[in-house]
């Protein structure tokens, strides 16, 4: 029997121009036109993570609800930690509960320590363990120069996207056992950065130092911390973050033409959470569709 011929990279998914109209930060999956793709109809586990603990921040959507799906389907029960999108963590938690595992909703800000800690420990009280930690919520907005950046938005930014992963890493390692994982989400902004996106893509490139620092520090506990650096994804961040003309060309200048789906980047956070990458440690896998890390 031939084998099913595969999609072709460049035309696989929905392509620019984009219907969807901008959004208040930050953003619903459940409005989005067209919706993205996380993986429901496609992502087949193979018990990779089987009866493992995972926290997911931003687990509600775009990235997080894929990873979520992908993780709950290789046997992983969830933590999905959110801010306020409960009708998106709600959509999550049904998916991740039809493939048979658990699903906690955890609401909150992570940008304080006190959040970040009831976090860790209400997945200890309901798993009693913790096996995979993946840092990937984050907090993104675009202006046009330097000087029309609000001062707390740039302190809300860092503490958002890498100020709570130190929170959350200090809370979580003391429970994490050996060949527990840690998996943070960068930005191919960390080393190409668009000048709209400046104190986001600040954040990102303090997320690479940080993880190359942190596996070194924990290598010899047994706990292995990665990184993966998405290029232009279509989540609820796009339509938060940019104008209608924006979002209607999102991806179009990128090496394939069009942004990935969330389920085109989950199963690069099984590969680094699971014993597959048991020899990668400290490193940034890209996925940006062409778009080179510099």
């Amino acid at each position: 029997m031939a084998d099913k011929q595969q999609p072709h990279p460049k035309k696989a998914g929905p392509r620019p121009p984009f219907r969807q109209p901008q959004q208040e930060y930050p953003g619903s999956e459940a409005q989005m036109d067209p919706r993205p793709d996380f993986g429901e109809e496609s992502y087949e586990g193979r018990g990779l993570l089987k009866d493992r603990a995972a926290i997911i921040t931003g687990g509600d959507s775009g990235i997080g609800r894929a990873v979520a799906v992908a993780f709950a389907r290789e046997g992983a029960d969830i933590v999905i930690s959110y801010l306020n999108e409960h009708e998106d963590a709600e959509e999550t938690a049904r998916v991740v509960r039809e493939a048979g595992r658990a699903a906690e909703l955890l609401p909150g800000d992570i940008g304080t320590p006190e959040h970040c800690r009831e976090i860790v420990e209400r997945t200890i009280a309901l798993f009693g363990r913790l096996d995979v930690l993946v840092n990937n919520a984050a907090f993104q907005m675009s202006y046009d120069h330097i000087t029309e950046i609000p001062p707390e938005e740039i302190e809300h930014a860092f503490r958002t996207n890498i100020v709570a992963m130190f929170w959350l890493c200090q809370a979580a390692i003391p429970h994490m056992k050996p060949g527990s994982t840690i998996v943070n989400s960068t930005s191919v902004q960390a080393y190409d950065p668009t000048p709209s996106l400046m104190h986001y893509a600040a954040t990102k490139a303090a997320i690479v130092n940080f993880t190359k620092a942190l596996a070194q520090q924990l290598i010899d506990d047994g706990i292995r911390v990665n990184a993966v650096a998405p290029g232009p994804v279509w989540t609820p961040l796009i339509p938060s973050t940019f104008n209608e003309d924006k979002i209607r060309e999102f991806g179009k200048n990128d090496p394939m033409a069009r942004p990935a789906q969330p389920a085109e980047l989950a199963p690069a956070y099984v590969f680094l959470a699971t014993d597959e990458s048991r020899f990668v440690n400290g490193e940034v896998l890209g996925v940006t569709g062409g778009r080179p890390l510099a």
